[in-house]
């Protein structure tokens, strides 16, 4: 069985370059046919491998991200603010990380967001394209940026699709969950201002915290990502990922889904929309028996969206599910700087500030 950590980037000459990726299509198509995705005669199938080829190259290692290499130089921040740099361990493992105070923290903190940034980025990276510190500075909370390392992951990616790494006191959520808990502590934050948010397999792992961690994590916001139980190793995650994901083992409590607001491009073809439509569905599932379901449509900078939200009678909405036009796979309205960012389509980071923060209101 090949691993994510199998493939740290290392010199090779362009023969074994080519016998590697010659090596990654053979396992991808032999991948694909287990899982009933390879190609017919009509091509009616071609679509699944062009959209997980690209990822299996990258995730191999040793190829350039076609969104560039994050940015290496430091995120500016204001005056009394403070982007500080730290190490978390326990039981479970050891993660570095990155914590934005905003210089409006000393007018009380309001809450806690947990950002995961996706595969090949970093702390830095992934603050400068979701401009999630600048929402902080408005709003007066600290954001906590966990940073994944090549040793834990040759691509940086959160280990989502590993059996050990869904589970609650182990692994990565585990960690995840106990560098959160410091923080509340440390600011003095309960659980219903604590959330978690991120992008494809950030994303993908937000979503375990939040169905592993209920009593940390009081809404989820996963863009570009899959759910719960997609996968249990890497031939499934990439059957998953072309949107074909395994049934759901089930959720890991029985206590009701947290709050999730979800976006999705209709063009992304590295995690296929349906996974979007799994998380939502999800989320729905196992909310209120008697909800309102709302349908929006609209047009931001140059992209169509709709959105889908679901609220108990009279309570807050539970569910809000963004589909957007046309964006592919990358973080809607993000900004220029930030790899896998689109600055076209609504804010991404200003929705899923307002859907955790102000739960009661409505879009407009």
């Amino acid at each position: 069985m090949i691993n994510f950590k199998a493939g740290a980037p290392r010199p090779a000459t362009d023969g074994a370059r080519a016998a590697r990726i010659a090596a990654a299509k053979d396992l991808v198509q032999r991948t694909l046919a287990r899982h009933g995705l390879m190609p017919g005669p009509d091509g009616g199938q071609a679509r699944g491998l062009q959209q997980v080829m690209p990822s299996m190259e990258n995730l191999l290692g040793g190829l350039k991200s076609p969104f560039g290499t994050p940015p290496a130089q430091d995120v500016p921040i204001p005056d009394g603010a403070e982007f500080r740099h730290a190490q978390f361990s326990c039981a479970a493992g050891s993660r570095a990380y990155r914590t934005y105070i905003p210089s409006t923290a000393g007018d009380g903190v309001t809450g806690i967001v947990v950002m995961l940034h996706g595969c090949t980025q970093n702390p830095e990276d992934f603050a400068t394209g979701t401009g999630m510190n600048t929402l902080a500075e408005e709003h007066r909370f600290v954001v906590i940026y966990p940073h994944q390392s090549r040793g834990d992951n040759a691509q940086s990616c959160w280990n989502w699709f590993s059996r050990g790494d869904q589970r609650r006191d182990r692994g990565e959520p585990a960690i995840l969950a106990g560098m959160a808990r410091e923080a509340m502590a440390e600011h003095g934050v309960s659980k219903e201002q604590t959330f978690v948010a991120g992008l494809s397999a950030g994303a993908a792992m937000a979503v375990i915290l939040g169905e592993t961690y209920p009593d940390v994590f009081s809404a989820v916001g996963a863009h570009s990502g899959l759910p719960f139980g997609a996968a249990r190793d890497v031939p499934s995650a990439f059957a998953a990922m072309a949107g074909n994901a395994e049934q759901s083992t089930g959720a890991a409590s029985n206590t009701p889904a947290v709050r999730t607001i979800v976006f999705h491009g209709t063009g992304d073809a590295t995690v296929h929309p349906s996974n979007g439509e799994r998380i939502a569905r999800d989320a729905m599932d196992r909310g209120a028996r008697q909800s309102v379901e709302i349908e929006e449509q609209g047009h931001i900078s140059g992209r169509r969206f709709r959105c889908k939200v679901s609220a108990p009678a009279g309570g807050a909405a539970e569910l809000e599910h963004w589909v957007v036009e046309g964006l592919g796979h990358a973080w809607s309205g993000g900004r220029p700087g930030g790899s896998y960012t689109d600055e076209k389509g609504p804010d991404a980071s200003a929705e899923m500030i307002r859907f955790f923060f102000e739960p009661s209101g409505r879009r407009g």
